[in-house]
């Protein structure tokens, strides 16, 4: 059938992933560092991306494709967020989800089971691992002294609410940023690394994320960053999981 649909132009798209979290049907993706339509029954044609590409690198137009079927929005959905979870014992429900609920894999309601109270092994309290203030990266001055030859950790929000050994295994001995990908200006994100890359004598770099899709945008500001940068800095991503286990 002719209808209306996404198209990308892969020679305008950087890869950047701000029209991932975007696209309510899970319909794009990145493959070889550009973004992708998975597949044409997952697209409505509504363009709710359009306005997320800072390259202008995607337009709706009308072809010949397969018509919209939100079944398999469904199992696209299910696939990207839960296919892992729903192997998971910690996950309640073995990873299913309510279909009702739209929007961005990330932000689909699913609820972890109780595992223990924190301590309860007579675990000694922990003190604090961090070393400087302000830590989110809209706040921190790119200038401060204490990135001056810093091992850098760049932090998605929700990771150390996941993570419950945070501090020990992550923060120790690291100056940290904090900010969120789905909700941040990404592109203001990438050119204050930049500038913070070059700018400081930063001696490693740290990622760490969830594994929800709309997450990827925080890597892909820190390492678009680092290329722009022209520094070569050893580089690391770590992802974290909903039941606060850490995969690289």
């Amino acid at each position: 059938m002719i209808r209306k649909i996404v198209r990308i132009d892969a020679e305008k798209c950087d890869g950047c992933g701000m029209c991932v979290p975007a696209c309510a049907e899970g319909a794009i993706k990145i493959v070889g560092g550009k973004a992708v339509l998975a597949a044409d029954n997952l697209c409505d044609g509504l363009g709710a991306c359009l306005g997320e590409c800072p390259q202008d690198a995607i337009e709706i137009i009308e072809r010949e494709a397969d018509e919209f079927d939100e079944a398999a929005v469904a199992r696209q959905l299910g696939n990207e967020t839960v296919s892992r979870l729903s192997r998971d014992p910690q996950v309640s429900g073995h990873g299913r989800h309510d279909s009702h609920h739209g929007g961005c894999p990330g932000s689909r309601p699913i609820t972890l089971t109780t595992r223990g109270k924190y301590g309860e092994a007579q675990t000694p309290r922990q003190t604090s691992r961090l070393r400087q203030w302000p830590v989110q990266l809209r706040l921190a001055p790119k200038t401060a002294p204490y990135f001056q030859d810093a091992d850098l950790l760049i932090c998605a929000d929700c990771v150390p609410f996941a993570y419950a050994d945070f501090h020990k295994d992550f923060l120790e001995g690291k100056v940290v940023l904090v900010g969120c990908p789905k909700l941040d200006d990404n592109s203001y994100n990438r050119e204050k690394l930049t500038e913070l890359f070059r700018t400081s004598a930063i001696r490693s770099v740290t990622v760490l994320r969830m594994e929800v899709p709309c997450c990827g945008g925080i890597v892909t500001a820190a390492k678009e960053a680092l290329v722009a940068s022209g520094k070569d800095i050893p580089f690391k991503e770590t992802t974290i999981t909903l039941s606060g286990e850490k995969f690289e």
